[in-house]
C-alpha cells in the first residue's frame, strides 16, 4: 500500500497515511481534529521515471528545461 501525505486545511498540520490507492476514507487531523484534509502531491508521483537523468524530457533535449 502506498503512503500518502495529507495537509489539514484548518491548521496546516501534515500527516502521512498508509492506504490503498483507491481508498475514499475521510481523514481527521491528528493535531486539531478537523476533518478537511487535502492530499498533497508527492515527489514520487511527480517524477516516476527511474531512468530520468535530471531532465524534464526522456530524451534530455527538452526545450523547456
Amino acid at each position: 500500500m502506498p503512503l500518502y501525505k495529507y495537509q489539514c486545511v484548518k491548521c496546516g498540520h501534515v500527516m502521512e497515511v498508509l492506504e490503498k490507492a483507491d481508498a475514499k476514507g475521510r481523514h481527521i487531523c491528528e493535531k486539531c481534529g478537523a476533518t478537511r484534509m487535502e492530499k498533497m502531491m508527492s515527489a514520487f508521483s511527480v517524477n516516476a521515471n527511474p531512468n530520468n537523468s535530471g531532465s524534464c524530457c526522456p530524451t534530455g533535449t527538452c526545450s523547456l528545461s
